[in-house]
């Protein structure tokens, strides 16, 4: 069995050894009188300095305490005034400002106090620079206040209340931290071993973080900001025109620059790799992890927010939000504890009803590619994990329940039904196999290409083993159900707060068998390609195994070649499907605008059908290789 502390490192891997955060504080920790920049390799001003110097109007509170490295040139001052110890570079060389304006490193029209500018570092219009250690190469132009206090944080170990508004599933932060981290941390609360762990390692982590002074990074640029306070900005971070940046760190590095601009409001919190927080956004007391982004006014409040979502003009809250996530229009997400990601929410969603009256205690766990429709209102509390890749529908009034229906559609009822309260929705189970197998398949290879995280372990394969044992289950409830025109939950188990029809009933069926046998056939196809297959042999390969078990109960066919044709013969169908369900757009586009087809491409000339035909011929082409060799 493995130890707790086995566990988290596994969970967390050598973040304490590896950390750019934490390497870098180490080195701002220099020991007294040692410059953190360049060790011992610095000395006093010479006299013949100071005056050139005062002839560029600088001053000093004690000259003595101004110190410099090889290659200083006094020539690249002015205006500037220093007080406390002073460590200054070598200046010169030019430094991009953009539009193709450069400008020559050095300190100009600035305040300096108690830090040190690194060679070539650019310093200009700067109201106050206190207690800041300006890395080489770094630009700061017209900000009004940058500084530090010594033993500053830079954010790291909040603890946010994700998922419960008022606490029971609190995360405390550091840097690097993941959805995965935080998912197991904040979904672990009888672990009580765990989470002492946890506690220590952040407590540990917090510790070897906190700063003397603040840092600016290599090659970063920050320009017309008002303050920064307390804050650690990662190599190329790009700060322009942002409000407020305190008590956060900024991770940053070559080939993924993180940008805070236009604007954004930065508290309390930890932004990594790549993001982008921009047009006037607010990120409070949160974490965003690598390449995800918040703009046009979209506000992130303790919470946590997966790679490469993008949250815009609406409001998260207490939430962690794994990846992929889709939120560009006004709308609320509060209390959801999502890890799985990969959803969206519709403009005017209202996924937040979590308060009782006593309290606002509610939660909601939304379950993997959940997609909330335009003006839907979620009450809580929630759950549907185990009905991943469903759709709420347009103006969906749901009630607390839990669904295990997976791919399905809950609509508003088509029909009052007596005996069934007013308020229950309508499910189709599968719906979403069935008739919008283009969404699924689309965003599956979306988002593999648009993947940006170099780091976090995203699975974007729809149809794996864990969805598809969902669906079995959930075939299972709907085949033993008979004999009804209309079920609920108290005949047929994960319905939730819906009806189902008789004919929803039959629909889901086919389309569960339909998918489930079309996995099975594709692990077949995999293990054929590496040889003869035995179909009654047990194998040693978990996925295959796994895929063998679901093909022996759905086929009594047993020849392989055959059951090879077979996933040619699905593929084709599933191909035609994609196009079918992007084709009803064309339909209905037809019979409501005039001249529809003359502004949207049809559905054949597709990017996204035209490349599911190709692979079905690239699959064609490759079962009969297969075959040919068995």
């Amino acid at each position: 069995m493995p130890t707790t502390a086995s566990s988290l490192t596994a969970l967390t891997g050598d973040v304490l050894g590896t950390s750019e955060l934490l390497r870098t504080v180490a080195r701002l920790r220099a020991p007294q009188g040692r410059s953190i920049l360049f060790g011992d390799k610095v000395r006093a001003l010479t006299p013949q300095e100071i005056e050139r110097l005062k002839a560029h109007s600088c001053s000093a509170e004690d000259w003595a305490a101004v110190l410099v490295a090889d290659g200083f040139n006094p020539a690249f001052f002015w205006g500037t005034h220093f007080m406390g110890t002073v460590v200054l570079g070598a200046f010169g060389a030019p430094v991009k400002m953009g539009q193709g304006v450069t400008m020559p490193s050095g300190v100009y029209k600035a305040v300096v106090v108690n830090s040190e500018i690194g060679n070539n570092a650019l310093i200009h219009n700067v109201g106050l620079l206190s207690n800041t250690v300006v890395d080489e190469g770094a630009a700061v132009v017209t900000c009004a206040e940058i500084a530090a206090e010594p033993g500053t944080a830079f954010g790291n170990g909040r603890e946010v209340g994700i998922a419960i508004e008022t606490g029971g599933r609190e995360v405390k932060l550091y840097a690097e931290i993941t959805v995965e981290v935080a998912a197991k941390i904040a979904s672990s609360r009888g672990d009580k071993e765990l989470l002492a762990a946890y506690g220590a390692f952040v407590e540990e982590y917090v510790a070897k973080a906190k700063s003397p002074k603040g840092y600016i990074g290599k090659g970063a640029s920050v320009k017309s900001t008002g303050k920064i306070i307390n804050a650690f900005l990662g190599e190329g971070a790009h700060v322009d025109n942002a409000l407020k940046i305190e008590n956060a760190t900024v991770l940053s590095a070559a080939g993924e620059a993180t940008e805070i601009s236009d604007g954004a409001f930065v508290r309390n919190s930890l932004v990594q790799w790549g993001c982008e927080v921009t047009s006037m956004a607010i990120v409070d007391k949160s974490a965003l992890c690598e390449h995800s982004h918040v703009e046009r006014h979209g506000k992130v409040t303790e919470s946590i927010v997966g790679p490469n979502t993008g949250i815009a003009e609406g409001e998260v809250t207490a939430c962690l939000v794994g990846p992929f996530v889709g939120f560009h229009h006004q709308a609320l997400l509060i209390a959801a504890f999502w890890p799985e990601g990969k959803g969206n929410i519709g403009y005017g969603a209202n996924v937040g009803s979590n308060h009782t009256g006593k309290a606002p205690d509610q939660e909601i766990w939304p379950g993997e590619g959940t997609f909330f429709g335009l003006g839907c209102n979620i009450k809580m509390p929630a759950d549907f994990t185990r009905a991943p890749y469903s759709l709420i529908a347009t103006a969906v009034n749901a009630l607390p329940q839990r669904v295990e229906m997976p791919f399905s559609l809950i609509n508003t009822p088509a029909e009052r039904i007596d005996g069934i309260s007013p308020a229950y929705n309508e499910i189709m189970p599968g719906w979403v196999l069935s008739d919008n197998i283009f969404a699924v398949k689309r965003n599956e290879g979306k988002y593999a290409k648009r993947n940006k995280a170099k780091r976090a372990k995203i699975v974007f394969e729809v149809f794996r083993p864990e969805i598809i044992d969902l669906m079995i289950e959930a075939r299972k409830r709907l085949q033993a159900a008979t004999g009804k025109e209309v079920y609920t939950d108290k005949e047929v188990k994960g319905l939730g707060k819906n009806y189902m029809t008789e004919v929803a009933r039959k629909r889901g069926i086919e389309a569960y068998t339909f998918y489930l046998r079309y996995y099975a056939l594709c692990g077949l196809r995999a293990a054929a390609a590496k040889g003869k297959v035995d179909l009654e042999a047990k194998s040693g390969d978990a996925r295959w195994e796994h895929e063998r078990q679901v093909l022996l109960a759905e086929f009594t066919e047993r020849d392989v070649k055959r059951l090879l044709r077979e996933l040619v013969s699905m593929q084709e169908t599933i191909a035609k499907a994609v196009e079918t369900s992007k084709a009803k757009d064309d339909q209905r586009g037809a019979r409501v605008i005039r001249d529809y087809d003359q502004a949207h491409a049809p559905a054949s000339a597709d990017g996204f059908v035209k490349e599911t035909y190709k692979a079905t011929e690239a699959l064609r082409a490759e079962v009969d290789k297969i075959i040919a060799q068995l």
